[in-house]
């Protein structure tokens, strides 16, 4: 999207299920998991990079020998900084025992990161600062091997301070600000507990229920235990996503298919999706099952996944993105007057390319039924100039915009960093005849709409069309996220900025006062959590209006170009996406009680001019 937002994480699990010899017969390698594991991170880049860490237990390691270890990164690439270390190890292993890659055994021994159970992550900084210390995986040491645990996983909670309440622990400073901290500090109380009470013959799916049951939020998480068992946990409206396989060598599990699919070269329906509210649990000797953990709710996952935030290799990902541009090119037709002679079509920025596809198809539909129904008007009075005029009609498309490298500047002023945002795109001079052309490109989704205005709207009115017409693949986002996608502060969405002044210029105010008055009395209640107040701030006005009004906030005083904007609704994003139903941030209908507490807080904190999160 072309306001950067930082979102998600990325989740990598991989348990072999055969010793390191098998994997060094067959593959030519020992490190055939350390090998997957970076394949399989690497083809999830995309979910984070504020840091990346790695944790690994080794199994049926005597007493006394560190079996759990950990490496972590926040460097400018993380993950390749990560394997570069383990490959350094390996290298300086390799200069005085040249033969030590041929015994699987010996190489256990001596490299840290060499296990049978191999934990891989991808971090955005949505809470807590961008530390390494705050890059999972975390660890839990024990002189019990089986309450030794390391956990990482893609998610966000909103309910942490009641967590350690839960458990009577006080939380220090560093733990406040994860949610992973207070997620572990959960699932190893009941870990601790569970040992005591089996005498460490655990259950890995009653640890999970009783600590589950607990959490707000949504999450995939994963975790390792030091007695060789591990699992991949999804919480119950399946909000963040999970995908495993299994066969007779290996049980995998990422936060996106075709990461699995091309790490491992299986087809579609080899890889699974782990359910939501069930675990993916493998016992010490490798054996998999998938339990139900909590029920199941009404699924609300993330509809961001299909729009943006996965990558598109996953082909029914590509279809519903083509989805999400074919729906809107009815609107936009209607917006042109079907004037496709005189229109252009493109895209920015990259990601949007293949919602792009999907509008240009929707014209090119629209073309092909107008050039038959043209030719068979003719009644067969069309000579062979005329024919090939007709059937040679196009969609014109153009490659508009160029994002150049990220620039960086050392200019402070606001004046010369505006000024420097104007140059993140570059343009296509000669591609818009001056005066006549309109110009249509895509985004996926208007998030702030600062890029739009500072950069993009500028930079294209320089082209000189006739209209400049700004189409969004997702709906507009009206309210924070608090379940993995950094969007938190009411003032940032560019919608939320739209309806205030409306009612500014309405002369309705007294609405916003009003709503902050609710949810300061719900605050007062402690009923933040019961409803979603700020629904109040839109109810007035239709999403044509706001999006009217967008248009105007995101169009420089000094561009005379008309600029407006279309957005997806909310029903042909549900066509679209029809398996990811999550839409929150789009209609504040929140699958958590804590989703309600946290707009509401987010609107407080906006009300009193308090820049911090609402969770």
């Amino acid at each position: 999207m072309s306001d950067a937002i930082k979102h998600e994480c990325g989740l990598a699990y991989i348990r072999l299920k055969k010793p390191l010899s098998f994997y060094l017969e067959k593959y030519g390698t020992v490190s055939y998991g350390l090998n997957k594991l970076y394949l399989l991170m690497e083809k999830q880049h995309n979910r984070g990079q504020d840091g990346a860490g790695v944790a690994t237990v080794k199994l049926d390691v005597e007493n006394g020998y560190e079996f759990l270890h950990r490496l972590r990164s926040n460097a400018r690439q993380p993950i390749s900084d990560i394997f570069s270390q383990i490959g350094t190890q390996i290298g300086d292993l390799e200069k005085y025992l040249p033969e030590i890659q041929s015994q699987p055994e010996i190489m256990k021994g001596h490299v840290p990161m060499l296990g049978e159970l191999l934990l891989g992550h991808l971090r955005y900084g949505t809470q807590g600062r961008n530390d390494v210390e705050f890059c999972h995986p975390f660890i839990k040491r024990s002189l019990n091997k089986a309450t030794n645990m390391a956990m990482a996983g893609n998610f966000n909670l909103v309910n942490t301070k009641e967590l350690f309440e839960i458990i009577g622990m006080e939380p220090g400073t560093f733990q406040k600000q994860s949610d992973l901290a207070a997620m572990m500090e959960i699932v190893h109380h009941f870990l601790v507990k569970e040992a005591a009470a089996t005498g460490n013959n655990i259950n890995v799916a009653n640890i999970l229920r009783q600590a589950a049951s607990l959490f707000d939020g949504g999450y995939t998480v994963s975790g390792l235990i030091g007695n060789g068992k591990s699992f991949v946990l999804r919480d119950e409206h399946g909000i963040r996503p999970a995908y495993y396989y299994a066969d007779d060598e290996v049980v995998v599990a990422a936060s996106e298919r075709a990461s699995i699919r091309t790490t491992f070269n299986v087809g579609e329906n080899e890889v699974k999706e782990l359910m939501p509210g069930t675990a993916l649990i493998v016992d010490e000797k490798g054996n998999h099952q998938v339990e139900q953990i909590l029920e199941p709710k009404e699924r609300r996952a993330c509809s961001f996944e299909r729009i943006y935030f996965s990558r598109g290799g996953d082909e029914k990902i590509y279809r519903e993105r083509i989805a999400l541009g074919y729906h809107l090119s009815k609107r936009i037709l209607d917006l042109i007057d079907a004037d496709l002679k005189n229109t252009i079509f493109s895209y920015i920025p990259n990601t949007a390319e293949v919602a792009f596809y999907g509008l240009v198809k929707g014209m090119e539909d629209y073309l092909n039924t107008i050039k038959v129904q043209r030719i068979m008007s003719w009644n067969g009075d069309f000579d062979e100039q005329k024919l090939e005029e007709m059937v040679n009609r196009k969609i014109r498309q153009e490659k508009i915009a160029i994002k150049d490298v990220k620039m960086r500047t050392f200019i402070t002023a606001d004046a010369g960093r505006n000024e420097m945002v104007q140059h993140v795109y570059d343009i296509t001079y000669g591609t818009v005849r001056r005066n006549e052309d309109t110009l249509v490109v895509i985004d996926d989704s208007i998030v702030r709409g600062t890029t739009l205005k500072e950069s993009i709207v500028r930079m294209l009115s320089r082209l000189e069309p006739k209209k400049i017409i700004v189409v969004s693949s997702a709906p507009q986002i009206r309210y924070p996220d608090c379940y993995g996608i950094d969007m938190s502060r009411m003032g940032d969405f560019v919608a939320f900025r739209a309806a205030l002044a409306l009612h500014k210029d309405r002369g309705t105010e007294q609405v916003i006062q009003d709503v902050f008055n609710k949810c300061l009395e719900l605050q007062k209640r402690d009923e933040m959590h019961t409803e979603n107040a700020v629904q109040g701030i839109y109810a007035d006005f239709t999403p044509e209006e706001i999006s009217d009004k967008i248009a105007e906030l995101i169009t420089p005083e000094d561009v005379t170009v008309p600029v407006e904007v279309i957005y997806q609704t909310i029903e042909d994003l549900h066509d679209s996406c029809p398996t990811n139903t999550g839409d929150w941030y789009f209609t504040g209908n929140y699958p958590t009680p804590g989703g309600n507490r946290v707009v509401n807080k987010a609107f407080i904190n906006y009300m009193e001019g308090v820049n911090s999160r609402g969770y």
